[in-house]
């Protein structure tokens, strides 16, 4: 039977803790990595969070590898990373991806609007649009 996504939801969120801002915060003082993983035109279009890291999601693997000549020096398997994105989807499913990769401390923070909410500092939109 084919995969659906509403089973690797389901994969994702049995094995990737989903914490609050309030969590990430005090994990990013102690030197973990907030990685956001929208395309950069939702960057562009809607902003940021202050010191966030950006990887798109469809470069993920080639980033975190570090057999990859595409690797991002920023993914360290022993370091703290927490993931966002704009609702929590991709950032689930994203955050199981490198726990099968062998990173150990993935969380998934949920979007960018949970971060604003919880008082973030957000970066501007590059682009507001019309």
């Amino acid at each position: 039977m084919p995969l659906t996504l509403q089973q690797m939801m389901e994969d994702a969120n049995a094995v990737v803790e989903r914490i609050s801002v309030d969590q990430a915060q005090k994990l990013r003082e102690e030197g973990a990595l907030l990685l956001d993983i929208r395309d950069a035109p939702e960057l562009s279009a809607n902003g940021r969070v202050m010191g966030s890291h950006h990887i798109p999601r469809g470069m993920l693997e080639f980033r975190a590898d570090p057999a990859s000549p595409f690797h991002d020096g920023e993914m360290k398997m022993d370091r703290v990373i927490l993931l966002h994105c704009a609702s929590g989807g991709r950032a689930a499913l994203a955050s199981k991806l490198l726990k099968d990769m062998g990173y150990q401390a993935v969380y998934n923070t949920g979007g960018l609007a949970d971060w604003a909410a919880a008082g973030a500092a957000i970066e501007e939109p590059v682009d507001r649009g019309m």
